[in-house]
């Protein structure tokens, strides 16, 4: 009966041991197993010594010689630039927060070229906006602000470059002078404002002057271009006037030369009538008293063919009787 008994015994002890053995191997297979989540990358050390980037997903290490040594966040990141006093060049003294993005492009380099990547970014922004801000006037930080982030931008990224970090985008989130500079600032503004409404009201009545003398001009200009056609339109008249009182002229002595008394009479009787019109409309003469009668003008006419009769070698007739005259110029 002892051998069956021991013979069991180390039956038991073997099948214990080959479980500790399946569980140490379970346990061993699984320490080795590391997940890696997506938007981070873990750097893989043997003994302590960097060898690979574990990328995301399923990654297996033996386990006890490999270990993961840094976890590293890939994707783009935001920190925040502290408050500070900055002195600007003209000696005014201006707080100013901001914020730098981010991004990790080489794990390894992120892990073990710098302590703390954070600190160090935001030390170095720092650092710079400084510097940068420090060298420009207080009208040209209120000013240029997209100037400074590009600065700012270029100046860290360059110097992050050895870190396996791109410098995405620096932006200042506000720039705060002193109270008394604000209102200095205000105060100028309000000057600025009232300068340029100033400047502006006199070029509106400069304009307005300008134009004025303009229309002026241009009034009479065209005044005198049209005395320049009226006066054209009156020699024109004048000149078609003399050519046919020319031609009249020329017709009545066509006329009294073919033996026509009546042309001559028609003559004289037009240039009498013209000049007892010119007396009524005189402008020295109030009152006109002109005693003649229309017979007597037809007599002085008919006296006048009579002439022209005689001076064209035709009889002559009896000279015509004048009518009888009445009224206050009655001869006695």
């Amino acid at each position: 009966m002892i051998g069956p008994t021991k013979a069991t015994g180390r039956q038991g002890t073997m099948g214990y041991f080959f479980i500790f053995a399946a569980v140490l191997a379970i346990v061993f297979i699984f320490s080795g197993v590391t997940v890696v989540r997506q938007g981070y990358q873990y750097t893989i050390e043997r003994f302590g010594k960097f060898t690979t980037v574990a990328q995301p997903g399923f990654n297996f290490y033996t386990p006890f010689f490999y270990r993961v040594g840094r976890r590293i966040n890939m994707m783009e990141q935001v920190l925040d630039i502290p408050g500070q006093e900055i002195i600007t060049k003209d000696n005014a003294m201006v707080a100013v927060d901001g914020v730098v993005f981010f991004q990790v492009l080489d794990a390894a380099k992120a892990a073990y070229e710098v302590s703390d990547l954070y600190v160090a970014i935001m030390q170095l922004s720092t650092t710079n906006l400084r510097t940068v801000m420090g060298g420009m006037d207080l009208d040209e930080t209120l000013s240029k602000r997209d100037e400074i982030n590009a600065r700012l931008l270029a100046v860290v990224d360059h110097a992050t470059e050895a870190w396996g970090v791109k410098i995405t985008r620096v932006e200042l989130k506000d720039i705060r002078p002193p109270a008394d500079i604000v209102n200095a600032m205000t105060r100028q503004m309000k000057a600025e404002r009232e300068k340029r409404a100033s400047i502006l009201e006199s070029e509106g009545a400069r304009q307005n002057e300008i134009n004025r003398a303009e229309g002026q001009k241009q009034a009479q200009i065209l005044e005198a271009e049209g005395r320049r056609e009226a006066a054209f339109r009156d020699a024109e008249a004048r000149e078609r006037a003399a050519q046919a009182e020319a031609t009249a002229t020329r017709l009545v002595s066509e006329a009294i030369a073919n033996g026509n008394a009546q042309a001559i009479n028609y003559f004289v009787a037009q240039k009498y009538v013209e000049a007892v019109s010119q007396f009524a409309t005189s402008p020295n003469a109030k009152t006109i008293l002109f005693p003649v009668e229309a017979t007597q003008l037809i007599g002085t006419l008919g006296g006048i063919g009579e002439l022209a009769k005689e001076a064209l070698g035709t009889p002559a007739g009896p000279p015509p009787r004048p009518a009888p005259r009445s009224g206050p110029f009655e001869q006695a």
